[in-house]
């Protein structure tokens, strides 16, 4: 199995001027990125023949904004590569663009968007590619400037990879804490490969007679509230299971590195269980 991007390199210098072109060239990224976009887009239920103005955060080449401008919405596209956003340009996009990273805020007028959409994005988040990051900080900086820069009762669909269910959790807990109400959305979530997670978010509460996002491929009543303890708990226990006393150790160990906390090394000792003394 191949390394996830952001365990290869940063995000700057995983999407150099190289890594954009090879990036845009792919016929297989581009079909998947416009998928993705379109099933945001439906997601934010945005009211029909009436342009809005919405944030495409990770937007790289444009992808994700080109499916905003087929819908007739006007849109700023934000991305910390600069390589990506000249490709963007090259490509003649119809979207502004600024180079910004998201862990560092949204630098945008209080209630400036109507909605935002994420393609394959904030998972970044969750990782401290520098000795100065602290994903905590980075993500509450995110999602509380991210809340501050929607109108109130705005939508923000966000489709991202998680890697584990705690960093499901630790995205989760960092919207919840910003003031959004919604959920956590798996479309087909009974499949390997066309399963997909996204959050969909409201700036506020929910809007009275607001249509509530359904999953695909599950029953209306499949879909996971931010905060459902019930569920989240379910899936941790049904993911720990699968993996041995010591290698849970080692896997929660290897998310605290990566998150910049210091960890003891492992030896042969971790995970064992020590014997009770009478």
């Amino acid at each position: 199995m191949s390394p996830r991007p952001e365990h290869k390199a940063p995000a700057t210098e995983l999407y150099s001027t190289k890594g954009a072109a090879k990036y845009a060239a792919s016929t297989r990224i581009n079909a998947v990125q416009k998928t993705l976009a379109e099933r945001c887009l439906q997601l934010l239920a945005l009211p029909e023949a009436q342009p809005s103005l919405l944030l495409d955060i990770g937007t790289g080449t444009g992808l994700s904004g080109d499916v905003l401008t087929a819908a007739g919405h006007h849109w700023v596209g934000t991305d910390i590569s600069q390589p990506m956003l000249d490709t963007a340009l090259e490509n003649d996009v119809d979207g502004d663009l600024v180079l910004a990273d998201a862990g560092e805020g949204v630098a945008f007028r209080m209630a400036t968007f109507d909605g935002a959409v994420s393609v394959s994005a904030i998972q970044w988040l969750c990782n401290a590619d520098r000795s100065d990051h602290n994903p905590h900080k980075r993500l509450n900086a995110f999602f509380s400037t991210l809340y501050a820069a929607l109108t109130r009762g705005a939508r923000a669909a966000l489709q991202f990879y998680p890697e584990n269910v705690a960093q499901i959790e630790l995205l989760v807990a960092s919207a919840m804490r910003a003031g959004f109400s919604g959920g956590l959305l798996v479309d087909y979530p009974n499949s390997t490969k066309a399963k997909k997670y996204y959050l969909c978010l409201t700036a506020g509460p929910p809007q009275k007679g607001a249509v509530q996002p359904k999953p695909l491929g599950v029953d209306s009543n499949a879909s996971v509230p931010v905060g459902n303890r019930t569920t989240q708990t379910t899936s941790r226990r049904n993911a720990s299971q699968q993996l041995s006393r010591k290698d849970q150790v080692i896997s929660k160990k290897d998310r605290r590195r990566r998150q910049g906390h210091l960890v003891r090394p492992d030896s042969k000792y971790t995970g064992r269980k020590r014997r009770v003394q009478f």
